[in-house]
């Protein structure tokens, strides 16, 4: 810790112990440590000010709630939810660690609760991209019946918007000549999703190609065994779909279901009928995609209001 700082010599010297244990203790990054750093001088320094002295181990001792709320509220202004959140968490840690090496203890402290975080939003890909990844996907096997299995599944998570989970529980039987899914998804609800046309091919291709048999109840996507598909084998190729194609960490297989609402949406849909193909229980869910489509929202809003 800096010395520059308005605590005391004791004070420093705990400081400077429990960012030495975090660092080489507990082989927290560097960055973490900073970070950690950071947050503690800029708790002692809201508190000195607070008190108008230098700050010591019997102030930290004897803090009550109420200042420790009071200076999360003065971090409002400047910084974001998240960080307040990290900033409590590594006050919280040094508590603990001075409570265990040298005694000082203070149950306020742990009363306190963090700022609610928001859900993030949906990360969509944009549709070139989308289009990218399916041609991409179709290229990497040397066995042409993996390529259209893998392809096959990913039009059922961009195509129908459903989750992996979703889309490896299907069997034969499922897809069978019919011209709707019926998808069983998160607390066993069930809903109905249109299979596309260019959906149906993917699996129809696939099941030609395949060289296990795949019975009416067994699951329908396989590996090269002929097993259940592990949904890690998928998720590898996904990494080197987003390596080769420069796509974001984001672009993990949930984010095609993303895809799937957040280009429904821009394409006209409403949000009652995508909630109901994403299987969503509230329809607060589904509105998140109003945040990631703002661009479409913006242009109706230009078209329809009276005074445009």
């Amino acid at each position: 810790m800096s010395e520059r700082l308005p605590i005391t010599g004791g004070l420093n010297q705990s400081a400077e112990a429990f960012l030495h244990w975090l660092e080489n203790v507990k082989r927290a990054s560097r960055h973490t440590v900073i970070s950690y750093q950071n947050d503690l001088g800029h708790f002692f320094t809201f508190l000195s000010g607070h008190y108008g002295a230098k700050i010591n181990l019997s102030h930290l001792k004897k803090l009550p709630a109420r200042d420790i709320r009071a200076w999360l509220a003065s971090r409002l202004a400047d910084y974001e939810a998240a960080s307040n959140a990290r900033a409590l968490s590594a006050i919280k840690r040094f508590y603990r660690w001075l409570e265990k090496e040298e005694g000082v203890e203070n149950a306020a402290i742990f009363h306190i609760r963090g700022p609610k975080l928001g859900k993030p939003l949906p990360k969509a890909l944009g549709e070139a991209q989308a289009a990218q990844a399916l041609e991409f996907i179709a290229t990497q096997h040397e066995e042409a019946w993996l390529n259209a299995r893998d392809l096959a599944l990913l039009l059922l998570m961009y195509g129908c918007g459903l989750r992996i989970g979703e889309a490896l529980s299907l069997s034969p039987g499922d897809v069978q000549g019919v011209d709707a899914l019926r998808i069983t998804g998160k607390g066993n609800k069930q809903r109905l999703v249109p299979m596309l046309p260019v959906v149906a091919q993917a699996i129809d291709t696939y099941k030609s190609l395949c060289p296990h048999p795949l019975s009416a109840s067994a699951p329908l996507f396989v590996g090269k065994q002929g097993k259940a598909l592990d949904p890690a084998i998928f998720q590898l190729q996904l990494r080197k779909l987003r390596t080769a194609l420069n796509l974001p960490d984001s672009a993990t297989p949930h984010a095609f279901r993303h895809s799937f609402a957040t280009h429904l949406l821009s394409a006209g849909g409403d949000l009652r009928t995508i909630q109901e193909l994403l299987g969503h229980a509230s329809l607060s869910t589904t509105q998140r995609y109003t945040h990631v489509d703002k661009t479409r929202l913006l242009s109706a809003y230009r078209q329809a209001h009276p005074r445009k």
